[in-house]
């Protein structure tokens, strides 16, 4: 019984010492996803849903919510968050080649109809992220117009 007080009392000190680390914060400027918004042009509310659940995880500029100040989940968010700009990111859309914003925006239509994007362990959290079907086919039809505003760019080069 001795042992495991032991070990309760060490990893009681290591989190609370964890508490006072953490990874870089994504804390950049939603400046920087202005480009994406005036070329894509989404209507108002495809913005506003874009805004709420996506820009959190694929651009520069993450609201982080109080939970984030916890060691480890901070370290998990970050690593969701790494992960969520390596496959798409609002932030650096101006450095896409043509043929690659076009499919990224298949991409990006089709994981939201599949209901693959936001992730559910995004929207357990943020209930404001999930989205009503009505949602689902404003973001799928701005998606497939802006994927093939894109198709017919790289047409005609």
């Amino acid at each position: 019984m001795k042992i495991l007080k032991k070990i309760l009392i060490y990893l009681l000190v290591v989190l609370a010492i964890a508490q006072f680390f953490g990874p870089e914060k994504n804390d950049g400027d939603f400046a920087t996803v202005d480009s994406f918004l005036a070329e894509t042009n989404p209507p108002e509310d495809v913005k506003n849903i874009l805004e709420t659940t996506c820009f959190d995880c694929h651009s520069a500029k993450t609201t982080y919510p109080w939970y984030n100040a916890i060691t480890p989940v901070n370290y998990w968010l970050n690593e969701h968050i790494q992960d969520g700009k390596k496959h798409l990111n609002f932030s650096k859309w101006n450095t896409y080649s043509l043929k690659k914003k076009e499919h990224k925006m298949d991409e990006l239509h089709e994981e939201v109809e599949e209901g693959e994007m936001p992730l559910n362990s995004y929207t357990w959290t943020h209930s404001e992220a999930k989205l009503s079907p009505a949602q689902i086919a404003a973001v799928v039809t701005w998606g497939k117009k802006v994927q093939a505003d894109y198709k017919q760019q790289i047409s005609t080069k």
